[in-house]
């Protein structure tokens, strides 16, 4: 009988299935190399490993892109003929109810899976991530608050669930506790991505972008190198820091030689992409032409029906490049699902679509109306996918309205209320001074 690293059963698996397997997983807890490779590999040795098929299902639903969305049905499809053990079955319904919509039951069935089985590092992991597209803080954090004490110190990947740890920590405003997680996390494997982003949040949400600039680039060689899937968010973290500081070139500087030299195709970097010019160009910065090759890019994935988190921020790109069919289009295909009673579909509804409809209204010099519903929404967002920092261009969107529209008792407000969450900020402090002088 073969296992996992942490002990756990793989059926059907060969020692050669089981050491892809475990490399698949390890690559999957350091987001870098190449995990869908090893687990093609440990299918093709073990064509009967079911562990193997499902974990592949999961990275594909946790893609958050339409065709990888089909194909994790397409693995489940195929195993509806296989004879599942109880830890299998738990999976196959977890990555159903992703592929259905019905994030949330996801996430619930995966609590109940990783309290049965909490050495299980595929389900914890998979769980994290649901967790964080669905933007629940606290699951993020009590997740592996509940498991984390249940692994032995000496248990192989104990310093990635530190890791996940320390996020969640972070989305739940305790900073000062999920600094320290981060800080152990990556002392014991500098090669965790996930928790060097994690103290890369702490110092973004306590505004201390001189200290952010300083952590990314004293660990440049842990999180930048080509293999590393995470790569460009972290170069975005660095970005933004930047761009706290008012250093627009280097901001850009890094958006042309990083963050979009390779053209990347994928969902969450087009996320990246998309934020950060939409920052820029709130803020008056001319970027000249990039809007357009982000915008053909998203075409592959916003089909206004899988994911409205990504769908914002195509909206972002078609504005940008003038693209307002686009938008259109995706708004229309909003209002055509109205009925969809999945939780995905409550998430086009709610938070969807009075945000793309908000963001046209500023883009398009609508500012009145794009204060009325990005105010309203931006109370509801927490709701529905990414992290703090992630939703925050949604504030940056609705007070830069304010301030077009001379809505000076608004944008005064908002300029105070940011500044009490990161006073040491210059772009803070600049629109508190914008905000004065309307």
């Amino acid at each position: 009988m073969h296992t996992d690293a942490q002990g756990n059963i793989l059926n059907g698996a060969t020692p050669q299935a089981a050491a892809h397997y475990t490399a698949a997983v390890n690559q999957f807890n350091a987001y870098r190399g190449d995990p869908i490779a090893e687990i093609d590999a440990a299918i093709a040795a073990a064509p009967g490993c079911a562990m193997a098929r499902l974990f592949k299902a999961h990275l594909l639903a946790t893609a958050t892109e339409p065709a990888a969305t089909q194909a994790a049905v397409d693995i489940l499809n195929g195993l509806a003929a296989t004879a599942l053990d109880d830890r299998e079955a738990s999976h196959a319904t977890a990555i159903r109810q992703v592929t259905d919509g019905n994030w949330t039951h996801a996430a619930t069935t995966l609590d109940h899976h990783s309290m049965r089985w909490p050495h299980d590092m595929v389900a914890l992991q998979a769980g994290h991530l649901v967790d964080f597209f669905r933007a629940s803080a606290r699951s993020l954090r009590d997740r592996i608050a509940r498991t984390l004490p249940l692994w032995p110190h000496d248990m192989p990947g104990r310093s990635y669930v530190l890791g996940m740890y320390a996020f969640g920590l972070e989305e739940a405003g305790d900073y000062a506790r999920a600094e320290e997680a981060g800080r152990a996390a990556v002392a014991a494997d500098p090669a965790d991505s996930w928790a060097h982003h994690a103290v890369a949040h702490v110092m973004e949400m306590q505004g201390r972008a001189e200290d952010g600039i300083g952590w990314m680039q004293a660990r440049q060689a842990h999180w930048a190198d080509d293999s590393n899937f995470f790569q460009i968010h972290n170069w975005w973290h660095q970005a933004l820091f930047h761009l706290d500081l008012e250093q627009h070139a280097d901001v850009l500087a890094l958006y042309d030689t990083h963050i979009r030299a390779g053209a990347s195709g994928i969902a969450v970097n087009l996320v990246d992409a998309s934020a950060l010019l939409w920052r820029l160009a709130l803020i008056g910065v001319d970027t000249g032409d990039r809007w357009h090759a982000v915008a053909e890019a998203w075409q592959a994935h916003a089909d206004g029906a899988l994911y409205s988190f990504n769908d914002l921020h195509a909206a972002m790109a078609y504005l940008g490049a003038g693209r307002l069919q686009d938008v259109d289009a995706l708004l229309d295909r909003y209002r055509a699902n109205a009925h969809d009673l999945s939780e995905t579909g409550h998430w086009q509804r709610a938070y969807g679509l009075p945000l793309i409809e908000g963001f046209k209204d500023y883009w398009t010099g609508n500012n009145t109306a794009a204060v009325d519903k990005l105010h309203r929404a931006r109370g509801i967002a927490n709701g529905f996918g990414g992290s703090h920092a992630q939703r925050d261009v949604i504030d940056w969107t609705l007070i830069a309205a304010a301030m077009r529209g001379k809505l000076r008792t608004t944008a005064l407000s908002l300029a105070h209320e940011r500044l009490a969450h990161k006073p040491f900020s210059p772009v803070n402090r600049a629109y508190l001074a914008q905000a004065r002088s309307l």
